[in-house]
């Protein structure tokens, strides 16, 4: 993931006091949607590419639905 964007993200979420822990797992889950998604360009995200990677998650990662949820709100966060 572009260092530029982890930084913008760290920022953001420093000034709307956001824990260090929310801070590091809404990172987790954004580098983890990066690569899903074959390091697509990040700017043009759809709900579409949000879609498939929560039904990866639940389906081949069988995540608890309350992580899949987790990885939501990170990338409603990013976008």
């Amino acid at each position: 993931m572009p260092k530029k964007i982890l930084t913008n993200v760290h920022e953001i979420m420093r000034l709307k006091h956001y824990s260090l822990k929310t801070e590091k797992s809404y990172i987790y889950w954004m580098k983890k949607f990066y690569y899903y998604h074959q390091q697509q360009d990040v700017y043009n995200v759809s709900g579409e590419h949000i879609k498939k990677f929560l039904t990866y998650l639940a389906v081949k990662e069988k995540v608890a639905p309350s992580i899949q949820n987790q990885a939501l709100n990170a990338l409603l966060f990013f976008i």
